[in-house]
């Protein structure tokens, strides 16, 4: 069952969107720019259809946006002496194709006449996020709209605001639950890196020094870890990167956690969500059923896609996305 289709799905946004955000909807810019979502979703498919790395890339650049400042479109903006959110070590392995997307989809918009510097970057990012979910096979969802364009972005606000690859379960959780996301919502959002992409330094401590042991993370399946040693030897080049779903990368299913039942999770941080029997019923669930998955993971990016957003007066819409007006 598709599940755009599921009427559980509906009835679970229905009640999202009604009950406690009233900040953003569904409808923001009918008046203003009515045909917005086509807009967009023409330019993305256009971006797509170049280069698959679209796809992860606006993903995982939604998340850092929202993670740091909220879902401002911060992470955007560019600063000739490096000192933006972009600038930062945690932020220098988004792929530039992301930033493109935005820039691209921006400018589909504002070349429509009447539309011009009415709708949001941040919005923007939004809407080819969920584009490039669809367009990879997952599930379509409505997105919420109203997002202002934040003007501050500063290289130190991303200390400590995203996860990293050997977190555990503790510390994923305790993150997850500032901005308001549960274990569950954690979990789906994590059946992103489906189709997402690792550079070999995030994880080579887990095939040649677990826990400065010279040694293999246990957890590790043993023939993944064989594949893995052939595309990340010991002092690997660190632009080499791997797939984090080594079974279907291009495409947006829940085969993400059947791998990390496997023992084929990449980070620490994906594996210990099967190896952590509090969190494993969750991943044993998703699967068994890819429909309970994209519901799940639905909910966490409407969810997601309200951290710490700016309305009205709190921010502006910028003519330019990497750079304030």
């Amino acid at each position: 069952m598709n599940s755009q289709n599921s009427p559980f799905l509906l009835l679970l946004l229905l009640l999202l969107s009604s009950s406690s955000f009233a900040k953003l909807h569904f409808n923001f810019y009918q008046n203003s720019c009515p045909n917005v979502e086509s807009i967009v979703r023409g330019a993305v498919k256009q971006k797509f259809e170049q280069t698959f790395v679209t796809a992860p890339a606006t993903l995982r650049l939604f998340f850092h946006d929202c993670f740091v400042r909220g879902c401002d479109a911060s992470v955007l903006l560019h600063s000739n002496n490096h000192t933006s959110e972009k600038d930062n070590a945690d932020n220098l392995s988004l792929a530039g194709d992301g930033f493109d997307t935005v820039i691209k989809a921006k400018a589909a918009v504002d070349g429509v006449p009447g539309c011009k510097n009415k709708v949001s970057c941040a919005d923007i990012l939004a809407l080819a996020t969920r584009d490039v979910v669809v367009l990879t096979g997952g599930p379509n969802y409505a997105v919420e709209l109203g997002r202002r364009d934040g003007r501050i972005s500063t290289r130190k606000s991303v200390r400590h605001h995203l996860p990293q690859p050997d977190f555990k379960l503790d510390q994923l959780n305790a993150m997850f639950k500032k901005h308001g996301l549960t274990q569950t919502d954690m979990i789906a959002l994590s059946g992103a890196h489906t189709i997402g992409f690792s550079h070999c330094k995030h994880f080579t401590n887990r095939l040649y020094n677990f826990h400065s042991k010279n040694r293999i993370d246990p957890t590790f399946n043993s023939g993944y870890v064989n594949e893995l040693k052939k595309e990340c030897p010991r002092n690997v080049d660190e632009r080499i990167a791997v797939d984090m779903d080594s079974t279907s990368s291009f495409t947006f299913d829940n085969v993400y956690f059947k791998n990390l039942q496997m023992g084929k999770g990449l980070f620490t941080s994906d594996q210990v969500l099967f190896s952590d029997p509090r969190s494993r019923k969750t991943v044993n669930q998703f699967a068994s059923n890819n429909s309970a998955f994209e519901e799940a993971f639905v909910i966490a990016m409407t969810k997601l896609g309200r951290v710490g957003v700016k309305t009205r007066n709190q921010g502006e819409i910028r003519n330019d996305c990497s750079s304030i007006n």
